[in-house]
C-alpha cells in the first residue's frame, strides 16, 4: 500500500522535484525518531537501555545531517542562509534576521 509523498500529482514533477520531497520526508521520519528517542531515554531508568538508545538516536541524527547536507546542495539560497545562523554565538534570531537579508541575491 503507498503513501502520500507529494502534494501534486507525481508525474506533473521532475524527478528533481520528487527526490527533493523524498529527502524532505525522510528528514521528517529522521527528526520524528530523534525525538522518540529522546523521551525514552527520559523515561528509561535502565542504564544499558538508555545508552542503546542513545546510540539509535545518534544513528537517526547522522541520517538527518546526511539529509539536509544533501538538500543544501540543491539549495544555495538554503545554504547561504544556515550558514549564517548554524554554528555561532550571539542571538539566533538576529542571526536569522541578517541571514535572510543577506540571501536575498542567491539563486536557487
Amino acid at each position: 500500500m503507498g503513501f502520500v509523498q507529494f502534494t501534486e500529482p507525481a508525474g506533473n514533477l521532475t524527478e528533481a522535484a520528487r527526490t527533493f520531497a523524498r529527502v524532505i520526508v525522510s528528514m521528517g521520519e529522521e527528526a520524528e525518531a530523534i525525538n522518540l528517542y529522546e523521551q525514552r531515554m527520559v523515561a528509561e531508568s535502565n542504564s544499558e537501555g538508555r545508552a542503546i538508545m542513545a546510540n539509535s538516536q545518534a544513528e537517526e541524527m547522522k541520517h538527518f545531517g546526511m539529509d539536509l547536507e544533501f538538500l543544501l546542495r540543491q539549495k544555495p539560497k538554503w545554504r547561504a542562509i544556515l550558514k549564517a545562523i548554524l554554528f555561532t554565538d550571539g542571538d539566533i534570531v538576529d542571526h536569522g534576521e541578517d541571514a535572510e537579508h543577506a540571501a536575498h541575491g542567491v539563486q536557487d
